[in-house]
């Protein structure tokens, strides 16, 4: 059995994702949302806070690999719960409400400070190499998922 500095691999890769997705489910549970809706959320405030129906369920299928009518059905909840609502100028679009934003913002910086606290003194030029590493991967699934 080798001492030295394990290889990454996909299970390394799963076990870190999956240890850090717990720690996130943990502060998105306290806030009554889950994971797709906080997804949902992000990608909703990534475009500025108005977004086209069609369009944020591409993004959010492609970030989150599932069925559309999945993402169709968290939309419809957070609009239900009042956290996205039709844009009254465009009812093709959605649209943050304050409550959306406010929770988004909130739920934000409680991960932003699990995420510090997990990165701490982690050198940049490694996080440079695993960012280039697990992008080539993501392409790579990707790739693989589109049949290409």
């Amino acid at each position: 059995m080798s001492t030295g500095t394990p290889t990454a691999d996909g299970r390394m890769i799963a076990l870190a994702h999956h240890a850090a997705r717990a720690l996130l489910e943990g502060v998105l549970t306290r806030h009554g949302v889950t994971f797709h809706q906080s997804v949902t959320l992000r990608a909703v405030v990534a475009a500025g806070g108005s977004v086209g129906r069609g369009d944020l369920v591409r993004d959010v299928v492609g970030s989150l690999k599932t069925d559309e009518s999945v993402v169709r059905g968290v939309t419809e909840e957070l609009t239900h719960a009042k956290l996205l609502e039709e844009d009254p100028a465009d009812a093709s679009r959605v649209r943050l409400t304050d409550a959306g934003r406010e929770l988004y913002e909130t739920t934000t910086q409680e991960t932003a400070a699990i995420s510090a606290r997990l990165y701490a003194g982690i050198p940049a030029e490694d996080l440079a190499v695993a960012g280039r590493v697990l992008t080539l991967v993501t392409e790579r699934a990707n790739a693989e998922l589109a049949g290409v």
